[in-house]
């Protein structure tokens, strides 16, 4: 099965790709796709979120949707960036700017632990709609390390594999990723629906 993946984040679609390469669903990026639209996201939540992005991109497409809404959420922030995660540092912000504006927020805070969640939901012609949500647990780091990932990855210290996204292989980090959990259970999902 082909689903075009609502996202212009590269990384993202290479994740969803890399994550759902065994199950016989290929992702098309929107690129792919040949859509080239901003979506603003106006939910209340990640699940609604997700929703309002696989909604647009599935009104320019004839195949099944993608889209998940995720973000980093630092209790001793109140839960944010939360929703806000992209845009924490701005509109256009580098993903060097998010980490240096988080790092900045969290100044002498000793209570560093923070999750990712994700939401994802994969949106039919029909108006079928299948979700499912992930999470990991960790905590913020006071300075970056690894090279590999985007966004937080480098401050984010994940307590099940012991070291950053940033500083893990693909693998293992798809194996406890947010995002790789809500696959996952969406994958889950789509075979009993079969």
């Amino acid at each position: 099965m082909k689903i075009v993946a609502a996202t212009n984040n590269s990384g993202k679609a290479r994740e969803f790709a890399e994550i759902l390469k065994d199950t016989g669903i290929s992702v098309l990026t929107m690129k792919d796709a040949g859509i080239s639209i901003e979506i603003a996201e106006t939910g209340k939540n990640f699940a609604e979120n997700a929703m309002i992005k696989a909604k647009a991109v599935s009104e320019l497409c004839d195949l099944p949707v993608l889209a998940d809404d995720s973000g980093l959420c630092v209790n001793c922030l109140d839960g944010a960036p939360g929703l806000y995660s992209a845009r924490f540092a701005g509109e256009n912000a580098t993903d060097k700017e998010l980490r240096a504006k988080l790092l900045s927020e969290m100044q002498g805070m000793t209570d560093r632990s923070a999750f990712f969640i994700s939401s994802v939901v994969l949106l039919y012609k029909n108006g079928k709609a299948i979700t499912a949500e992930g999470k990991v647990l960790g905590h913020i780091l006071t300075e970056e390390k690894g090279t590999g990932g985007f966004g937080y990855d480098a401050l984010f210290y994940c307590d099940e594999i012991g070291k950053t996204f940033a500083e893990a292989t693909p693998l293992e980090k798809d194996a406890v990723s947010h995002r790789g959990r809500a696959l996952k259970a969406l994958c889950e999902k789509i075979k009993e629906v079969k």
